[in-house]
């Protein structure tokens, strides 16, 4: 039987995607299951509940680097993007954290588990994280993982960042696929199940 708060938050999950219709399946991802590096798959125990677009920046600022106090270097500072459902609608936002927010205020923070090249060159690696965080009771409070996949764009300039540039931003446009995942409820056997 699943818990209030989890069909709650199913709900709120269908309603932002924005498409009933569509059941939600294990590891499926607009990008194809041969496609994904096994290393970001998410724990067996994990369900697909919605993907989202995002379509945004992600911010660099030049800064000293950290090896060579000569060196500068572009250091990324933050994502800002919005995340758009199937039917193209905004439906929430990407910022700092990294955060998925909802606009029935849910929101998620994620911690970057493992990363993988992305097939395009120029775009920004793909990801798979793993929830440190929660707020609110909507869409996003029983996320347990996220897949960043799909990337195209959003890597940092290779020039422009030099002491004459210290402290200048970029913000290096991007678009990505967004994959949160939820945890599975176990089958409790005899539960509910007719007597032989």
């Amino acid at each position: 039987m699943l818990r209030a708060s989890t069909l709650l938050a199913i709900v709120a999950a269908l309603t932002l995607i924005g498409n009933l219709g569509r059941p939600a399946t294990a590891q499926g991802t607009p990008t194809s299951a041969q496609d994904i590096p096994p290393v970001l798959t998410p724990p067996a125990s994990s369900v697909l509940l919605f993907e989202l677009g995002a379509r945004g920046v992600q911010i660099y600022g030049c800064e000293a680097n950290p090896d060579d106090a000569t060196a500068f270097v572009w250091t990324f500072e933050a994502p800002e993007a919005e995340l758009i459902n199937e039917r193209g609608e905004v439906v929430g936002k990407h910022f700092a954290g990294p955060t998925w927010q909802g606009q029935d205020g849910s929101a998620v923070v994620g911690a970057v588990l493992e990363r993988a090249d992305s097939p395009d060159p120029g775009a920004i690696p793909w990801l798979l994280l793993e929830a440190k965080d929660h707020a609110g009771g909507g869409a996003f409070s029983t996320i347990t993982h996220i897949q960043r996949l799909a990337t195209v764009g959003g890597v940092a300039p290779s020039e422009g960042c030099d002491a004459a540039h210290a402290g200048a931003e970029v913000r290096a446009p991007y678009t990505a696929t967004y994959a949160f995942y939820y945890p599975s409820v176990p089958v409790t056997s005899g539960v509910g199940t007719p007597a032989a």
